[in-house]
């Protein structure tokens, strides 16, 4: 049974609509285990205890929130233990060319210092889900298709 561990900030509720598509989406796959956690409710054990993480922030100039960051920060005290296990990422800016890629990739660098497996997407959003302002059908749709890719990949390595 894969371990799913959804982990997000979010003070508007959009990144938070997300969250809970791609724990829908996660869902899907049989077995499948799914905690979705706010940021400052997640512990370094919750992490552990997880074979994917995925995580998601608001934009704030290009960067994770600092709730999230504040989160990646404290994972030095598991370092190395987080290797192997899958990552993701997922976010929800203002506008168009306002961070959200940068947003993702500094998500999914600190989970490849970890040595984590990070879980892309060959044909659209590539580096993890992201919706301009409030998520449409359509950035709903590509999280839970992210929750599920996730939870599928998990299932795999698990077996």
């Amino acid at each position: 049974m894969p371990k799913i561990m959804i982990v997000y900030d979010s003070k508007t509720g959009n990144t938070e609509t997300m969250a809970l598509a791609i724990a829908k989406g996660a869902e899907q796959i049989l077995n499948a285990e799914v905690t979705v956690k706010k940021t400052e409710q997640t512990t370094l054990d919750n992490l552990l205890a997880a074979d994917a993480i995925i995580m998601g922030s608001p934009t704030y100039y290009g960067q994770m929130s600092a709730k999230l960051k504040a989160l990646v920060d404290e994972t030095f005290k598991i370092h190395g233990k987080l290797a192997g296990k899958i990552g993701a990422a997922f976010t929800s800016s203002g506008g168009t060319a306002t961070g959200a890629e940068t947003t993702l990739l500094s998500i999914l660098q600190a989970m490849l210092v970890h040595g984590m497996i990070i879980q892309g997407n060959a044909t659209d959003k590539h580096y993890g889900a992201a919706a301009k302002g409030k998520p449409t059908k359509t950035d709903i749709k590509h999280c839970e298709q992210l929750g599920e890719r996730v939870a599928k990949l998990a299932q795999k390595l698990k077996t």
